[in-house]
C-alpha cells in the first residue's frame, strides 16, 4: 500500500441504475420509527391546531423529528443519545433562526446553511448515530434559515422546539415500560437469522452479513448495561452462532471438528433450522430459548471474552496502524477521529453552497431544498452517492406529483393539514426501508406541507421551485463529490489489512498454545472474524470511489483466505458444535 499511484477506480459508465431503484424487503423494525414520529408530532400539532397557531408547526416538528433516532439502541443508551439529538437539533435551529433574524441576504444565508450542513455531516458520521444521520438536522435547519424571522420571537420558537423534543424523548423511551430488553432481543434475533442464512448458503456475502449482524448484536448487549440472566442467555446464543459461522462456509480449510460439516448444528440436525428457530423465539414476546451447553464455549461472560470497545465498528482506524503511535496533545487526540470524515464534510460544504447559489441565480428566492438535496446525497463513496442521487431525484419528482394531486384536499382546512402531515410522517418512515426513493415520495409533500402551514402559496410556484431545487441540488451535489478526492478509503484498507494480519497472528499463537483456555480461543476467533469484516467493508468502500490509490488486490485476497482458514482452525480447536456430555440443556 505504499504506492501513491492514483487509478481511475470506479468507471462512471458502470454505475448502476436498476439496482439503485430496486425495492427491498422492509426492515424488521420499520414500524417503530414510523409510529414514534407520528405519535411525537400528533400531540403538538393538534394543540397548535386547537389554538389556531399552525404557523408554528415547523418549530414543533423540529423537536418531534428527534423521535426517529436511536431505535436500535438499548434503552439505557437510547436515553442519553436522544438527549444529545434533541440538544443538537436545538443548537442547529438556534443558529438558523438567529441568522434568519439578523439578515435577509440569501447569499449570506446560503453560506451559513452550507457550513452548518457540513458540520452536521461530520458530527453525524463521527458519532455513528445511524439513520437518518445528518439529513433530518439539515432539513430542519435549512427550512428555518429561509423562513421569515424576528429576533424577539426566536426564544419562543426555540422553546417550542425544545418542548417538542422532550416529548419526542418520552415517546421514544415509552416502549421500555412494556419490554425493557426489546432492542437487545431484536439485535440478537437479526444476528441468529443472519448466521442461519450463512449456514444454509455459505458464501462471502452471507458470511459478511452474519459477521456484521453478530458484531452489532454484541455491541447492543454491551451498551445495555449490567449482565442479567436474559442477557447471559443472549450472549450464549450469539456464541453458538459465532461458532457456526467460524466452522462453516470456509472457502479453504475444513468445517468444524469431529466431522461436523456446515449443516450440523447444536444438538444435531440442521444448524440453519436451529438458528432460525432460536431467532423466532428471541424475537417473540415469550421467554428466551434455553441453548444447550456446548463443548469449547465459555458458559459465562468471562473477563476478556468480549472484544474491547476499540474493536467496534466506529473505532478510530488509527488504532489499527501497525506502528506505535506517538503521543499527541489531548486536544488533537479528541479531534483526530473526525478527520477521517473530512472529505465527506468538504463535499457537503461545496455541494450545498454551489447548489444554493445556482438555484438563487435561476430565480428561486428560498433555495433551502437545493441545500437539503445536496446534503442528503453524499455517502461513503461515489457509487453509493450515485445511488442516493438517483433515489433522491426520483423520489422528489414523484413526491411533487403527490403534493400536486393532494392540494385540493390539503386546502380544505387546518384539520386536513394536520392529518395529512401525520399520514405523510408515518408513510415516509414506513416506506424508506424498502428503498430511499420510496420514502422520499412521502418526505417531499411533507416538506411542502410545512410551507402551507404559514399560509396559502401558489401551488404552481411551489412545485416549480421544488423541481428546480431538486435537479440543481442533485447535479451539483454529485459534481462536488466527484471534485473532492477521498484518499481516506484506501488508507482505511491499509489499516484494516494490518489489523487483520495482527488478529490472524494472535489467533494462530492462541491455537498453537496447548494450554490456551476455550475463552481465549473464542475471543481470538471473534477478533479475527471482526477484522475480516472490517477488511471487507473497507475494500467495498474503496472499490466504489471515483479516484483512489491502487488497492493491493492480491494481498487482500490472500489475507481473507488465510483468515478464514484460521477461523476454521479455531472451530476445530473448540471441537465443533456438539452438546457437552451429561449437560443436556443448560
Amino acid at each position: 500500500m505504499g504506492s501513491a499511484t492514483v487509478t481511475p477506480g470506479l468507471r462512471l459508465r458502470s454505475l448502476p441504475v436498476r439496482e439503485a431503484l430496486r425495492l427491498g424487503r422492509p426492515s424488521d423494525r420499520w414500524f417503530k420509527p414510523a409510529l414514534s414520529v407520528a405519535a411525537a408530532s400528533a400531540l403538538p400539532n393538534l394543540v397548535l391546531c386547537a389554538l389556531g397557531r399552525l404557523d408554528l408547526v415547523a418549530y414543533t416538528m423540529a423537536g418531534s423529528l428527534c423521535a426517529l433516532y436511536g431505535h436500535d439502541l438499548p434503552y439505557a443508551r437510547r436515553a442519553t443519545t436522544l438527549a444529545r439529538v434533541v440538544l443538537g437539533m436545538f443548537a442547529g435551529v438556534a443558529v438558523a433562526l438567529t441568522a434568519a433574524s439578523l439578515t435577509h441576504s440569501a447569499v449570506v444565508l446560503i453560506a451559513v446553511g452550507a457550513v452548518l450542513a457540513a458540520v452536521q455531516k461530520a458530527v453525524a458520521d463521527a458519532s455513528g448515530i445511524g439513520p437518518p444521520g445528518n439529513v433530518i438536522f439539515t432539513f430542519v435547519m435549512a427550512g428555518a434559515l429561509f423562513a421569515p424571522q424576528e429576533i424577539g420571537r426566536v426564544p419562543g420558537h426555540l422553546a417550542l422546539t425544545l418542548a417538542a423534543g422532550a416529548f419526542a424523548w418520552l415517546v421514544a423511551m415509552a416502549p421500555a415500560l412494556r419490554r425493557a430488553d426489546g432492542p437487545e432481543r431484536r439485535a440478537t434475533a437479526r444476528a441468529l437469522a443472519a448466521a442461519a442464512a450463512h449456514a444454509a448458503a455459505p458464501g462471502p456475502q452471507t458470511r459478511h452479513a452474519a459477521t456484521t449482524a453478530l458484531r452489532a448484536a454484541r455491541h447492543c448487549l454491551r451498551l445495555a448495561g449490567a449482565p442479567t440472566a436474559d442477557r447471559r442467555t443472549l450472549h450464549r446464543l450469539l456464541r453458538l452462532a459465532e461458532a457456526t459461522l467460524a466452522g462453516s462456509g470456509s472457502s479453504s480449510g475444513p468445517g468444524p471438528g469431529h466431522g461436523s460439516g456446515p449443516g450440523s448444528g447444536p444438538g444435531g440436525g440442521s444448524a440453519s433450522e436451529q438458528l432460525h428457530a432460536w431467532a423466532a423465539a428471541v424475537r417473540a414476546h415469550g421467554p428466551l430459548p434455553v441453548p444447550p451447553a456446548v463443548h469449547g464455549l465459555p458458559e459465562t461472560d468471562l473477563p476478556g471474552a468480549d472484544l474491547p470497545e476499540t474493536d467496534l465498528p466506529d473505532t478510530d482506524l488509527r488504532d489499527a496502524a501497525p506502528q506505535a503511535r506517538v503521543p499527541r496533545p489531548r486536544l488533537l487526540r479528541s479531534l483526530a477521529p473526525g478527520a477521517a470524515h473530512a472529505p465527506a464534510a468538504l463535499r457537503t460544504l461545496l455541494g450545498c453552497a454551489l447548489a444554493g447559489y445556482a438555484t438563487l441565480l435561476l430565480g428561486v428566492d428560498r433555495p433551502y431544498w437545493a441545500i437539503v438535496t445536496a446534503a442528503s446525497i453524499h455517502q461513503a463513496n461515489i457509487a453509493l452517492t450515485w445511488n442516493r442521487t438517483l433515489q433522491r431525484t426520483l423520489g422528489n419528482l414523484l413526491g411533487v406529483a403527490v403534493f400536486a394531486a393532494a392540494v385540493p384536499l390539503i386546502r380544505t382546512g387546518p384539520v386536513a393539514l394536520v392529518l395529512c402531515l401525520l399520514v405523510l410522517n408515518f408513510a415516509a418512515e414506513a416506506l424508506i426501508s424498502r428503498n430511499y426513493w420510496l420514502g422520499t415520495v412521502a418526505v417531499t409533500p411533507m416538506a411542502l406541507l410545512l410551507v402551507e402551514f404559514t399560509g396559502d402559496h401558489p401551488a404552481g410556484r411551489l412545485i416549480g421551485d421544488r423541481v428546480l431545487d431538486t435537479l440543481i441540488g442533485a447535479a451539483v451535489g454529485i459534481a462536488a463529490a466527484l471534485a473532492v478526492t477521498n484518499h481516506r478509503t484506501t488508507d482505511r484498507v491499509r489499516h484494516a489489512l494490518h489489523a487483520t494480519g495482527r488478529a490472524r497472528a494472535h489467533a494462530e499463537r492462541t491455537l498453537a498454545d496447548p494450554a490456551a483456555e476455550p475463552a481465549a480461543v473464542h475471543a481470538a476467533s471473534r477478533r479475527l472474524a471482526h477484522s475480516l469484516a472490517d477488511l471487507r467493508d473497507a475494500r467495498d468502500t474503496a472499490a466504489g470511489e471515483w479516484r483512489r490509490r491502487t488497492l493491493p488486490e492480491q494481498a487482500l485476497r490472500a489475507a481473507e483466505e488465510a483468515g478464514h482458514r484460521t477461523l476454521a482452525g479455531t472451530a476445530q480447536r473448540r471441537g465443533g458444535l456438539h452438546p457437552a456430555p451429561e449437560s443436556g440443556a443448560a
